[in-house]
């Protein structure tokens, strides 16, 4: 199989942004990045390959049905991957409109454009084209102590967030069925790592460290999630994209489960390591705020499937990758500031108030 051109929504986000630099970098895809820099898509995150004459930038936005074909019909890639979403849950409980307009009409948009787009390939270019869906684990719902999802566990998402993206993967999926788009889709663990945007639990963790800020944990910190170092998800996608099955479901982990208040702890003894506040330690700034409604107990994945079939495996321990990253945000503080001056200032969202 030869790809060359790929389409990516979403390329100037956390995730999107990592795809797109791998893409360009170690794969050597001409990418084509779609995406209509909403707060959380930020240039900054592609301007290592912006210069480069196989990157284009497209700004369009998913929910707008008749640029979004003008776009795909114009580049006419060999793959599309769909990253482009609402992705935060606090966010969602706050606006759950934004998240069914993005994150199942928009996927239903692309979807379509896609279907419409092979129509037109000769049945080799046809063969070959490839839609790849990038999801959540999330959807499953919550575990208990024990236990981990795989790609038959049934949906059951709890959060506006997590129900848009499972609307959104039935889609994928039905496309696939009914029309043949050769559709598959990936559901991962939580991701961290550079250029996350400070709304999520590590980044908002070390910039209220360096800020002298409360640390906040919800409830009682005793959620656990599976982390998943981004640079590793990136590398899963290009190998789906690349060996994995049309009409199959990949589930990408990390095998790094954590609670989130011995994530925080972790976090804020790499701090204390890397840059000591003159203060005391950082421990002493987590404060336990209350709970997230609806706060999901645990999520687990079981990645053995991308392991055995098509060859992936996480290669960034979490201590190694929390080390990392903290590197990053020290070293990168000019990106931080830009992010923080403009459309998030660190506020709590989420409270349904």
């Amino acid at each position: 199989m030869v790809i060359k051109n790929v389409v990516v929504t979403g390329g100037a986000g956390f995730i999107g942004s990592a795809v797109v630099r791998h893409f360009r970098r170690d794969l050597n895809f001409a990418v084509h990045n779609i995406d209509c820099l909403t707060y959380a898509g930020n240039l900054d995150n592609v301007s290592a390959v912006a210069d480069d004459g196989d990157y284009h930038l497209h700004k369009v936005d998913i929910r707008d049905r008749k640029s979004l074909a003008i776009t795909v019909q114009q580049i006419q890639p060999d793959a599309v991957v769909h990253l482009a979403a609402e992705s935060h849950v606090d966010r969602s409980i706050d606006s759950p409109a934004d998240f069914i307009e993005t994150n199942i009409v928009g996927t239903y948009n692309l979807l379509e454009e896609a279907r419409s787009l092979i129509a037109g390939f000769n049945p080799a270019k046809r063969a070959e084209f490839r839609f790849i869906h990038v999801s959540t684990d999330e959807v499953f719902g919550s575990l208990g102590g024990q236990g981990k999802f795989t790609e038959t566990t049934p949906y059951s998402p709890n959060s506006p967030y997590s129900a848009s993206k499972a609307s959104s993967d039935h889609l994928a999926r039905a496309w696939h069925h009914t029309f043949g788009v050769p559709v598959m889709i990936t559901n991962c663990s939580n991701n961290y790592g550079p250029y996350q945007f400070p709304e999520k639990l590590i980044p908002v963790i070390i910039e209220n460290a360096l800020a002298g800020q409360s640390l906040p944990v919800y409830g009682t910190g005793e959620n656990v999630r599976d982390w998943l170092f981004v640079d590793d998800h990136a590398r899963a996608v290009g190998v789906v994209l690349q060996n994995g099955e049309p009409g199959e479901t990949y589930n990408i982990g990390g095998d790094a489960e954590q609670s989130n208040i011995a994530l925080v702890r972790s976090i804020c003894r790499l701090l204390d390591e890397l840059h000591p506040s003159g203060q005391g330690k950082y421990e002493n700034l987590i404060k336990f705020v209350e709970d997230r409604p609806g706060h999901d107990f645990r999520y687990a994945i079981d990645a053995s499937k991308i392991k055995r079939d098509i060859g992936w495996s996480p290669a960034e321990k979490l201590d190694s990758g929390l080390r990392k990253t903290i590197e990053w945000y020290l070293n990168n503080r000019i990106w931080c500031e830009r992010v923080r001056s403009g459309a998030y200032a660190g506020e709590r969202r989420g409270l349904d108030r």
